[in-house]
């Protein structure tokens, strides 16, 4: 049966478009339940169960099946995807409301819907005959939709009757509309809210907790007191920014101060572009990272940044008038210099909410089953949320998501969603640090695995089109030990016209995900692979990251080469990029590599073409360094484990070699090359990289520093800074230039992906490159797959499409990158962090050199050159009385009684744990040396226990 629906769409150029669209009816669609004899059994995808037992209801003891309305859907996902609840109906109104509404919520109910064992069946009653209703005159899409629903639950019971005489399945309609659940009564449909439903469930007490509180005014507390102001409707916000009354912006909540916050304007708003709220009422309900829009408070109200650090440590939730006291704190007297831009969030445009990791703050009242949850990151408030199981989650790290924040509630609401296990355990922490950094985590799904190849796996005469065989060249890869991902191999060799060929040769992943599928959409929103302390989370499936992809010796791989012809001062006479299929020779660590190149026995193929390789790789390094190129450090760190509990047993810098060099030249030659290449074929479309270069203002700490060692470093240019840092060298000081470096590598700006039709802009500062991009790592960066993609279009090995060419698709795509980038460095950095503790937990106390880094106003940064390892010493603590301390920004000095202190002095610091908050493990150093009386602490403490009776012995920070 033929239908036609008609809808009228706004044209860009402010015109009306009449659209017509023809929609088929069936009656062939299944309703999901098996053996229906009414309909065949007909169905697609995941089934209901015959006989649904569980879970067991109070309110409704017959076996049934769940059909939610979008409401429900959308706020109690949580509920939904407990084991507990199967055999639920979606149906395709809801589907399609909750995709136009929350793509997160969608993606999370495909999930479910995926998972055989939830027996969830989405029945697609929008194109069934006897379930498709008609808009009818005078009434709204969102009364339609309800009474879809309602016509779909009734359709549900009267056909499950069918079935047989003696069957007793029902369809329980869930909804949270009073009306539209009394609308149900009255036409015979047995419907109960949520939570009525999750509350007859006996056996389940647990799923209490997960249900959402969305009605304000049942949790307020019951003072009634208004604390907050009323945020204005969105209408009246549009129209405040559109006449200039209100700005939008980006709500960026302080780490070190809870009554503090900076919003980001959006805009091309240089006057004001970013905006200081401070004080509760100001921030007014915001949580980091919500879209709000805000009212500039006049030129007399205007703060300055406080220099106070403070954490909520109120142990009532309604204890706010200790709030304005605090506040108070924040408005000391300063110069009208440092005033900012200062003003109030009115109203908030979008929430950018999502599940919390923390721990949860048990209530002092017993029997009490409200209690406050602290959040892991100390930039959101604490939340308040209803549990029975308060004793059972003490001491545990859980999830809660917030659900609203009333106006006379000093905390938002919200609910507990899972346990993740005990504070400190590794798997527990682990699983915080990736989802605190958003980091995609979760197996690859059925519908991504789907679109890997078929094992066995061989290389076809169709894969060998558009494709050279460079199977006979002596190629290998050198790679860090136990590296399984392997993206990259190299290959030189003698041409008979006395020039070399030198290749790189790169897993050619493109070849495996094809544009637009399940797989392509996975690898392109992960972005990235996350190497942690002990854990890979992979970009791709492991079958394409430890297999098929990765460049392995002695088995056929797929490739896409770089050749150049060079002659024997590494210069390029020709440049050649193909597609190909290699056989690797050696699969070697860098140690090998080396080994092999200074070995005067080895003379075989793979080692002459790795010194040939070596050879090259210092001559374009001292070129590169010659135009400016910086040669910049930071101490890495590794980890040896114990490999029965594979906790950290040494703590070790990386070590560099030669090999390590080598391989980063050609990897930076060849993504010069590709660049180049991407950006002449699509000038509008390539996707490249560029390192901008730092404000004048970033280097100001590196200049002084080295000033304070008679030294001058210049930073004019690129190249400047490079020669500069190379000269600042001291005889009775190797390490002063260690140490240079990794302070300029401070002043950096980060490094980002970009679309070469948005932007001029496109030199690479570090590597002083006119232009730049990432090709050679495809395994473990999607950016490199489509700058694949882009390159084989440009050498006529595949073939475009649409996607490829959107220069504002592109663009999302690179947005999304730099973000998950950045993530996935802090999230490396916090499975440092967290090992480190791990380390010094069983090493207990030590004592080591270092060099000091910073000095602050009552403190002072220090680098652990053995551990490679960052730390503070504080030099004031809370009840006690505070030393004498002149700070000198100019020098940078730090003066404590009679002991001056200056950037790389070389300092004896006491390295250990502090467990004293569960939530927040610290490494804590204290003063050796230089001896300070009262403020260094004494040599003999190694037994001191920092959790136990001794503490106090010891000299701690803040």
């Amino acid at each position: 049966m033929l239908k036609s629906k008609t809808f009228l769409k706004k044209t860009r150029a402010g015109g009306v478009m009449k659209i017509v669209r023809e929609h088929y009816l069936r009656d062939d669609i299944g309703c999901g339940a098996p053996g229906c004899a009414a309909c065949g059994g007909a169905h697609e995808g995941p089934a209901l169960e015959p006989q649904p037992q569980d879970p067991a209801s109070s309110l409704c003891p017959q076996p049934h099946y769940l059909l939610p309305d979008t409401n429900v859907l959308l706020h109690q996902i949580d509920v939904l995807e407990d084991p507990a609840i199967r055999n639920v109906i979606v149906l395709q109104t809801v589907l399609q409301e909750v995709r136009n509404r929350s793509a997160p919520v969608y993606k999370r109910i495909r999930d479910v819907t995926n998972n055989q064992e939830k027996h969830f069946y989405t029945f697609t009653n929008e194109h069934h005959r006897e379930t498709y209703v008609e808009q009818e005159q005078g009434e709204n899409a969102n009364d339609r939709n309800d009474r879809a629903i309602r016509v779909a639950a009734k359709w549900y019971n009267e056909h499950l009757k069918k079935m047989s005489a003696d069957n007793h399945l029902q369809v329980i309609f869930i909804t949270n509309d009073r009306k539209n659940k009394e609308k149900a009564a009255e036409e015979g449909i047995p419907a109960f809210t949520c939570e009525e439903y999750v509350k007859s469930l006996t056996a389940n007490p647990e799923l209490i907790d997960r249900l959402a509180c969305l009605s304000e005014e049942v949790n307020e507390i019951e003072s009634g007191k208004i604390i907050f102001s009323e945020h204005l409707p969105l209408s009246k916000l549009q129209q405040g920014i559109k006449s200039g009354t209100y700005l939008q912006g980006t709500f960026r909540a302080s780490r070190e101060n809870y009554l503090e916050a900076t919003v980001w304007i959006h805009g091309d708003n240089e006057e004001n572009k970013e905006i200081i709220l401070q004080g509760l009422k100001h921030l007014n309900r915001a949580v980091h990272e919500d879209i709000v829009a805000v009212e500039l408070l006049p030129k007399s109200q205007w703060v300055a940044p406080s220099s106070v650090v403070l954490q909520d440590e109120a142990q009532n939730e309604e204890d706010v008038e200790k709030e304005e006291e605090r506040e108070r704190m924040l408005k000391t007297a300063v110069s009208e210099k440092m005033l900012k831009p200062t003003g109030r969030v009115v109203g908030i445009i979008k929430r950018n909410w999502r599940p919390y990791c923390g721990m949860l703050s048990k209530s002092d009242i017993k029997e009490s089953r409200r209690h406050l949850f602290t959040p892991a990151d100390k930039r959101i408030p604490r939340i308040r949320i209803e549990t029975r199981q308060a004793s059972t989650l003490e001491g545990r790290r859980i999830i809660v998501a917030i659900d609203g924040w009333p106006r006379n509630s000093r905390y938002p609401n919200g609910h507990f969603v899972r346990n993740l296990g005990d504070v400190g355990e590794k798997e527990t922490e682990t699983e915080v640090l990736l989802l605190e950094h958003d980091v995609p985590h979760q197996p690859f799904s059925q519908a991504v695995l789907s679109f890997l190849p078929k094992m066995p796996w061989s290389i076809t005469e169709k894969d060998m089109k558009n494709r050279e065989d460079l199977r006979h060249l002596c190629i290998c890869s050198v790679d860090p030990p136990g590296c399984t991902d392997i993206d990259d191999a190299l290959h030189c060799r003698e041409l008979e016209n006395g020039n070399l060929e030198v290749g790189v040769h790169i897993a050619d992943v493109s070849h495996f995900i094809r544009p637009g599928n399940a797989l392509d959409q996975e690898s392109a929103r992960r972005g990235t692979t996350v190497y942690l302390c002990e854990k890979r989370i992979d970009m791709v499936p492991e079958l394409l990251s430890s297999n098929l992809c990765s460049l392995k010796c002695d088995v056929d791989r797929l490739a896409f080469s770089c050749i150049w012809e060079m002659n024997h001062n590494a210069e390029i006479l020709k440049t050649k990029f193909t597609k190909s299929v290699i056989n690797s020779k050696a699969s070697l660590t860098y140690a090998e590599a080396q080994l092999r190149i200074d070995s005067a026995n080895m003379n075989d193929d793979i080692t002459t073409s790795l010194r040939g390789l070596n050879k090259l790789a210092k001559i374009l390094k001292k070129r590169r360094i010659e135009k400016g190129a910086l040669t910049l450090s930071s101490p890495e760190v590794r980890f040896h484990m114990d490999s029965e509990t594979h906790d950290p047993i040494d703590l070790q810098t990386k070590e560099l070699r030669e090999t390590n060099s080598m391989v980063e030249e050609f990897m930076l030659l060849a993504n010069i090359s590709v660049a180049k290449k991407i950006h002449e074929e699509f000038s509008e479309h390539a996707l490249l990289r560029k390192h901008p270069a730092p404000p004048p203002s970033n280097y100001e700490i590196l200049v002084k520093a080295a000033r304070s060692r008679n030294l001058e470093i210049k930073t004019d240019t690129a190249k400047s800074l490079a020669e500069s840092l190379d000269r600042a060298e001291s005889p009775t000081f190797p390490y002063l230039n260690t140490l240079l470096r990794i302070l300029a590598t401070r002043c950096m700006m980060q490094a980002v992906y970009f679309c070469s039709g948005m932007d001029n802009d496109f030199h690479h500062y570090g590597l002083a490159s006119p232009i730049y991009t990432h090709f050679t790592s495809p395994i473990r960066r999607y950016a490199d797959v489509i700058v694949h993609r882009l390159l084989a279009v440009a050498v006529g090995a595949d073939c475009t499409y649409p996607e490829l060419t959107d220069k504002h698709k592109l663009a999302d795509i690179c947005k999304n990158l730099n973000f998950r980038h950045k993530m996935a460095q802090y999230a490396q950095r916090a499975s440092v962090a967290f090992h480190t503790q791990l380390f010094f937990k069983s090493k207990g106390i030590v004592s080591e050199e270092a060099y000091i880094l910073f000095v602050r106003k009552n403190a002072i940064v220090v680098l652990i050159p053995k551990y490679g390892l960052e730390g503070t010493v504080f030099f004031e603590e809370k009840d006690k009385p505070n030393p004498r301390l002149i700070y000198d920004d100019e020098i940078p000095s730090l003066k404590i009684e009679d002991t001056v202190f200056h950037v790389f002095d070389k300092v004896k610091v006491k390295i250990m744990l502090d467990s004293s908050n569960l939530q927040h493990q610290k490494i804590r150093m204290s003063l050796v040396e230089p001896q300070i009386p009262g403020i260094s602490i004494p040599t003999d403490t190694s037994n001191t226990d920092l959790n136990g009776p001794e503490k106090k012995k010891i000299k701690l920070g803040k």
